[in-house]
């Protein structure tokens, strides 16, 4: 799959902005709200952010890392790898079901959790705008990055970008059921 590399990073930049308004406007609701569970198997909207936050914290370093180690410049469009396509697409929020097993170390349920969740949730994507804006100046498909489950498998950088965002988009709905039923 071909895409502009400056029209992708934009709605990329725009869907990350969505996020941020969207959670700082959830963060004044009471604590109770972000500790309801729809069922006891379900995750509650502090354990949707922490989810996301435990793979910004492989994510974001990983990106940075190898953007700022690249000497690949920005291609006028990015072509998308068959896996990282895939990966991409999957992460996409489904209208019905959809639901996906999470790997026990990035599986928050039970986890004593504060409001410091959602402080660097925000943070995490303060700092995936600032990669978005040096994407800009790179090459979305030459550049390539580490997955979270394996250091062997590499990603074009446009769809690791992809994949963080449009998971993070799932897992905020997700969590936006869960505030407001």
């Amino acid at each position: 799959m071909k895409f502009n590399s400056v029209q992708l990073l934009e709605e990329l930049k725009e869907l990350t902005e969505n996020h941020v308004l969207l959670v700082n406007k959830w963060k004044e609701l009471p604590r109770e709200n972000w500790v309801q569970r729809p069922n006891e198997n379900s995750w509650n909207a502090l354990e949707c952010l922490e989810h996301l936050n435990y793979y910004g914290n492989f994510y974001l370093p990983e990106i940075e890392q190898q953007m700022k180690s690249s000497n690949f410049s920005h291609s006028e469009h990015f072509h998308s790898g068959i896996l990282g396509n895939y990966f991409a697409k999957s992460m996409l929020p489904k209208s019905k079901g959809g639901k996906m097993k999470t790997f026990k170390e990035m599986n928050p349920i039970g986890k004593n959790l504060d409001h410091s969740v959602i402080e660097h949730f925000i943070s995490q994507q303060e700092k995936l705008r600032e990669l978005l804006n040096l994407a800009h100046q790179k090459n979305l498909t030459k550049i390539k990055t580490s997955i979270s489950i394996s250091k062997r498998i590499k990603l074009r950088l446009g769809d690791t970008l992809r994949i963080v965002i449009y998971h993070n988009e799932r897992h905020l709905q997700q969590a936006e059921k869960t505030l407001f039923g």
